[in-house]
């Protein structure tokens, strides 16, 4: 079904889908509509084609995807759209996927000049609905933070990279977004970006892009950190593991030794043979341990772990 919303100078034509197109009214772009619209109908991701071989009759047309879960890659909301000086077409738009009340889009319409400042406003409204998820994923974030000082696991780790899976999805649909922006300046020249919407939208992207940025950031500033208390972590069961492994050495070698079973061994015969070997055994793993700490190898692997301490 179609619905259209004109202005004085522009007109937006909304479908539901392509087959719904009546060509016949797109006067001087028939066949650019028709072959657009033959190719489009396999298009399942972000697509954009700019057609600047006529003057003042430029085109740009694409795919966009409005509305991605983080959950399942195919579970995502994607619209197509054609936009000239003079009409914006678009096919399978739910404005309801991004805000409540559609009136709302339709009011912030009444104040463009073109459908370059409409589609701006389409682009805008996707961009603030994905800012919106973006600051509840900033409390998530600061709650981590402090998870990980509170209580640090693997479990922490894995929130981390839910996160930044998240934050890789959003800014895989500001990126697109972007690129339109672009690629309008490219096909119109550059007296578009005088429309009030245009350079609204033009900041909510700058705004939009610089939090994922930011917050991509932190996250990878978490990954670094987490990788460098396990490794710290992990060199520390090394370190503890070969020490205890060092100081056991001397136990194992005297007891190999006194453990053989050739018939002539003196020490058997000592009246204090027993005591004697105890005494060499404590003697010699003192000796070494000694020799640990005087070199610097023991560290400080043998403290007990403080409270809200990521490496004591």
């Amino acid at each position: 079904m179609e619905k259209e919303y004109s202005e004085d100078n522009w007109t937006w034509h909304r479908y539901d889908h392509l087959d719904e197109i009546d060509f016949n009214d797109a006067g001087d772009y028939k066949e650019a509509l028709q072959a657009w619209a033959k190719n489009t109908s396999e298009n399942k991701t972000n697509v954009m084609e700019i057609d600047t071989s006529v003057r003042n009759k430029e085109i740009l047309s694409g795919s966009l995807i409005y509305q991605q879960t983080t959950k399942e890659q195919h579970e995502n909301s994607l619209f197509h759209y054609f936009l000239t000086r003079d009409f914006l077409l678009t096919v399978d738009f739910d404005s309801n996927v991004i805000q409540s009340d559609e009136s709302l889009l339709l009011k912030k319409m009444d104040y463009t000049n073109n459908a370059i400042d409409g589609f701006f406003v389409i682009l805008g409204e996707i961009l603030s609905d994905n800012i919106k998820k973006i600051d509840k994923f900033e409390v998530r974030l600061n709650d981590l933070l402090w998870k990980i000082k509170d209580k640090n696991n693997i479990n922490r780790l894995e929130e981390i990279y839910e996160l930044r899976h998240q934050i890789l999805v959003w800014k895989n649909i500001m990126i697109p977004v972007k690129e339109i922006r672009l690629g309008v300046e490219e096909t119109f020249g550059e007296d578009v970006t005088e429309g009030t919407e245009f350079k609204r939208t033009c900041k909510r992207i700058e705004r939009g892009y610089t939090l994922v940025r930011e917050f991509q950031q932190e996250i990878d500033d978490l990954v670094n950190f987490e990788e460098m208390v396990s490794m710290h972590r992990g060199n520390e069961i090394v370190k503890t593991l070969t020490v205890i492994t060092t100081l056991m050495t001397p136990i194992a070698t005297w007891g190999a030794l006194w453990g053989m079973n050739f018939k002539i061994m003196p020490e058997l015969e000592w009246r204090y043979g027993y005591l004697f070997s105890i005494l060499i055994i404590i003697a010699s793993t003192a000796a070494l341990y000694i020799m640990l700490v005087k070199k610097g190898w023991m560290g400080d692997i043998l403290r007990g772990k403080k409270k809200n301490s990521f490496f004591k």
